[in-house]
């Protein structure tokens, strides 16, 4: 029994019998053109069928949202190159003609879809696309059938035209709108604390919940304030997230690696683990007092490891690293003061760092 095609295949089939192709090696590539065409479609309407119950979203990403969330501004042509197919996850204008993996969604495109999968298999072959990088992703600006029918035929790479978008921020084929939400917060942290210029290679401060880089916002504030009362003068946000990075976050980062921290939170980041342990100094200075033996970021991985009967590594026990002293409500007041932008309507436990 032969397959059953739809109305639209017919009448796709009969448009190419009116036009009298002469070449028949062309005629027959269209032909598996449209036949494959429609059974991505297909697959298409299932992807986004699935994704409703699987909680992925089918989408493209729109390059003009994410270089609004991200606060791209910088072009730097790159060249011709080639780039990965299954890194290119969103495009300029057509995010919405295609699914999340360039699955095709209307029948209009069948014709140019399938002309182009017939060019593909011609000796002139596809001219390059053009694309966007931001990260280690792409974002199609010109060529999105061309990238659509390439992954259909399961090519790996494809020639493009780069121009990238510089970002100190991390992002990733099918990456939740949470794990968006969070690359925005850090493109914010980044913007107002500079630390992409004066620490170009500082180890990336990633946190898990996008509301808490409001903290380390707060953190950074009072440091400048501190510093101001030391110095007798003014200090700018980025002299002060320079200073708060190489004083205060990077020795707390290098005890979190040299006790191998992380194996003891799931999913959790560096970044993560120093505000558990700011917060679990502030705790335990609120219960305290002035008495609070626990004053330092060595002494939180010890309570931590006592409390879960986890055997303290004795270099832990000497370790020398700054005292932090932390109070309630003024990391809080120091954004405030600061005029930060609070778009993401963060909860805040608002606090005091100082060395």
């Amino acid at each position: 029994m032969g397959a059953v095609i739809s109305w639209a295949e017919h009448q796709c089939l009969y448009k190419i019998e009116e036009e009298h192709v002469s070449d028949l090696t062309d005629s027959s590539s269209y032909l598996q053109g449209v036949s494959s065409f429609y059974k991505a479609k297909r697959k298409a309407f299932w992807q986004e069928i699935l994704s409703h119950f699987g909680g992925k979203s089918a989408e493209l990403l729109s390059f003009d949202e994410i270089k609004k969330r991200l606060r791209l501004r910088e072009e730097h042509y790159r060249g011709l190159q080639d780039i990965p197919v299954d890194r290119i996850v969103g495009s300029v204008g057509r995010y919405r003609d295609f699914t999340s993996t360039f699955l095709p969604k209307k029948d209009e495109m069948v014709e140019r879809w399938s002309r182009i999968y017939a060019q593909t298999h011609s000796l002139g072959g596809l001219p390059p696309i053009e694309v966007y990088q931001v990260d280690d992703v792409y974002f199609v600006r010109d060529g999105n059938h061309r990238v659509s029918v390439a992954r259909q035929i399961g090519a790996p790479t494809i020639q493009a035209y780069v121009t990238e978008l510089p970002t100190g921020v991390d992002l990733e084929p099918g990456m939740s709108e949470k794990e968006l939400e969070a690359a925005e917060a850090h493109a914010l942290f980044l913007e107002t604390t500079k630390l992409n210029t004066t620490r170009p290679h500082h180890q990336p401060i990633k946190l898990t919940e996008p509301s808490r880089y409001h903290e380390l916002l707060g953190h950074i504030f009072l440091h400048a304030s501190l510093l101001e009362r030391e110095r007798g003068e003014a200090v700018t946000t980025e002299e002060a997230a320079a200073d708060w990075y190489d004083n205060i976050y990077r020795p707390a980062v290098t005890l979190i690696r040299k006790y191998n921290m992380l194996e003891l939170f799931d999913e959790r980041s560096e970044a993560d683990l120093y505000l558990w342990m700011v917060d679990h100094l502030r705790e335990v200075r609120e219960a305290f007092g002035d008495e609070a033996r626990s004053k330092r970021f060595s002494d939180a991985i010890v309570d931590f490891l006592t409390e879960r009967k986890i055997p303290v590594p004795k270099d832990l026990l000497y370790e020398r690293d700054p005292s932090v002293i932390v109070t309630e409500t003024q990391a809080m007041k120091a954004v405030e003061a600061n005029g930060n932008d609070t778009e993401h309507g963060a909860h805040h436990n608002e606090q005091e760092t100082e060395s």
